[in-house]
C-alpha cells in the first residue's frame, strides 16, 4: 500500500529518477525551479524563501501531501527545513541547515568540536569586487561564504589572482547576490552570529585524496552509510569520477564518521540525510574537512542502490515520514564496483560533439542499466563555467560493474559508443598520468565543483 504524499522541492536530474523510480509506493508532488534552465531559472529574480515556503504549504494542504524532502543544496534543504517545522512534520533543524550552509560558521564551530580535522580560515574582508586586503599569505584557497556547486572556489597563488578572481560583472553581481540573499534573510534572524553569507572566505590550502562520507542521523544517532571515493583530472581541481565502494580504509573511515558524529550533535543535527567531503593526507593520515552539506548527495543514490541494494531516496522518503530508515528493505546489488563518471572539456574554444539519436539508441541497447545525463549549453553559459569552474561539465555516465577492472572496461566501450572520451587518466594500478604521459603527484588542490 502507498504511503502518503509527500512534497519534493527543486526536484530534477537523480532527484526526478529517484522519485520516478519509487512512485509505486512513495508518491509525491514536486515544487520549485531548475536553476539551469531557462526559462524555469528566471523566477530567480523574485525568490523569497519565506513566500515560497508559504505557498508549498498551500499546495501541500491541497495534493494531501504529510512530508517535504528535499537534496537541493541552494534552496531545497532549508525550504523544506522551514516547510517542515511549520507544519509539524519531521525534518531536519532550520539552524542545523543554515550552521551547515554558513561555511564560515561551519568552520568555527568545526574548531570547537574537532580541531585536528580543521585548518586555518578567515573571513576575506572585502566586499564583492572590492579591493583586496594587504597582508594575506598566499597561496589561499577562496570560496563563497554560501554558494552551491562551489562556483567561484579556487587556489590563488597571489594577491593579482585573488583581485582578478573577485572581479564581477554587473550580471555575475546580480546572479551572486539572488543567489545568496534568500538564505541572507533567513540566517540574519535565525543564525545571527554566524554573520552576513555576502562575502568570500580565506581557507589554507589542503593535501591528500578527496572522498564523500554519506550518512543519516535518526533520532540524534548518526549512521553512516558509506564513503565514496572523488577523483580529479590530473593538474585539476574538477571531479573526474566518483568511485564506490571506496578504497580508503575501514580505520580512516571510522575516524571520518566520528568527526562527522562529533558536529553534527554540535549544530543539532537529529534528523535528516547529510554528506561530509574532506580530504586524507596518506603521508600524514591526517583528515581534513572540506565542508558538511544537510542533505543527501543524490548523484551517488544510484551508486549505493547498485552496490548495497541501499536507495538513498527511500532513506529520504522515510526520513520525511517519520520512518526508521533502518526498517527499510534492501534491494538484490547488481554489481561489486560502480562510478559515476563526469566527461568534460578544458577548452572552452572546442566543440563538443554530442552524441546523436543512432549513438544513444546503441549507448542503451549495449548498456541497459546505465544512466546518460547530457548538458548542452549555449555561449554565455560556457563563458561563465570556465570563469568560475574553468571547465564545462558536458555529460555523466553511470554504470556497474563485477570489479573495478570490469567497470573500466564497461566505461571505455560505452565512451567509445558515445563518441566522448573516457574519464580515466591512469593505468590499471591507479597511478596517474597526465595526457602526455607525465606521472602526477596524487596531491589534489581544492574541488572546484560539488555533486
Amino acid at each position: 500500500m502507498p504511503h502518503p504524499k509527500t512534497l519534493l522541492l527543486f526536484n530534477y536530474d537523480w532527484d526526478a529518477q529517484g522519485a520516478d523510480r519509487l512512485r509505486a509506493q512513495w508518491p509525491s508532488v514536486v515544487s520549485g525551479f531548475d536553476l539551469f534552465t531557462f526559462p524555469s531559472n528566471a523566477r530567480l529574480a523574485w525568490f523569497d524563501t519565506e513566500r515560497f515556503v508559504a505557498k508549498a504549504a498551500v499546495l501541500a494542504k491541497l495534493h494531501g501531501a504529510k512530508a517535504v524532502a528535499s537534496s537541493h543544496e541552494q534552496f531545497g534543504a532549508l525550504c523544506a527545513a522551514l516547510l517542515a517545522e511549520k507544519m509539524g512534520w519531521p525534518g531536519t533543524p532550520v539552524n542545523a541547515i543554515l550552521a551547515c550552509q554558513h561555511k564560515l560558521h561551519a568552520r568555527e564551530v568545526l574548531e570547537q568540536v574537532a580541531p585536528e580535522a580543521n585548518l586555518p580560515f578567515a573571513r576575506l574582508n572585502a566586499a564583492y569586487g572590492g579591493p583586496v586586503p594587504k597582508g594575506i599569505e598566499y597561496p589561499q584557497f577562496v570560496k563563497p561564504v554560501k554558494a552551491a556547486f562551489s562556483v567561484l572556489s579556487r587556489q590563488v597563488k597571489s594577491a593579482q589572482e585573488l583581485h582578478d578572481h573577485t572581479r564581477f560583472g554587473p550580471w555575475e553581481l546580480w546572479v551572486i547576490k539572488h543567489l545568496v540573499e534568500p538564505f541572507e534573510r533567513i540566517s540574519k534572524k535565525r543564525l545571527p552570529e554566524a554573520g552576513t553569507a555576502h562575502s568570500m572566505m580565506l581557507e589554507a590550502p589542503m593535501r591528500g585524496r578527496q572522498y564523500n562520507l554519506d550518512g543519516y542521523v535518526w533520532q540524534g544517532e548518526v549512521r553512516p552509510l558509506g564513503v565514496v571515493d572523488e577523483v580529479m583530472y590530473p593538474n585539476t581541481d574538477a571531479f573526474m569520477r566518483f568511485e564506490y565502494p571506496s578504497k580508503l580504509h575501514t580505520d580512516v573511515q571510522a575516524r571520518a564518521a566520528d568527526v562527522a558524529r562529533r558536529f553534527l550533535n554540535a549544530v543539532g543535527f537529529d534528523h535528516g540525510l547529510f554528506n561530509m567531503e574532506f580530504f586524507h593526507d596518506e603521508a600524514t593520515g591526517k583528515i581534513t574537512v572540506i565542508e558538511f552539506n544537510p542533505r543527501m548527495a543524490s548523484q551517488f543514490s544510484d551508486l549505493y542502490l547498485r552496490v548495497d541494494g541501499i536507495d538513498l531516496h527511500e532513506i529520504a522518503f522515510a526520513l520525511a515520514h517519520g520512518i526508521d530508515p533502518a526498517t527499510l528493505a534492501r534491494q538484490a546489488p547488481t554489481a561489486g564496483a560502480t562510478a559515476s563518471f563526469v566527461y568534460r572539456s578544458f577548452d572552452q574554444k572546442a566543440a563538443v560533439q554530442f552524441p546523436s539519436f543512432v549513438q544513444k539508441a546503441a549507448f542503451r541497447k549495449a548498456f541497459p542499466d546505465a544512466l546518460l545525463f547530457e548538458y548542452p549549453k549555449d555561449a554565455k553559459e560556457l563563458h561563465r563555467d570556465f570563469k568560475w569552474l574553468r571547465s564545462y561539465r558536458y555529460g555523466i555516465v553511470h554504470l556497474g560493474g563485477e570489479n573495478p577492472r570490469d567497470l573500466r572496461d564497461r566505461c571505455e566501450q560505452a565512451s567509445a559508443l558515445l563518441g566522448w572520451p573516457a574519464p580515466y587518466l591512469e593505468d590499471p594500478a591507479g597511478t596517474v598520468f597526465s595526457e602526455t604521459g607525465q606521472f602526477i603527484d596524487l596531491i589534489q588542490p581544492r574541488t572546484g565543483e560539488v555533486f
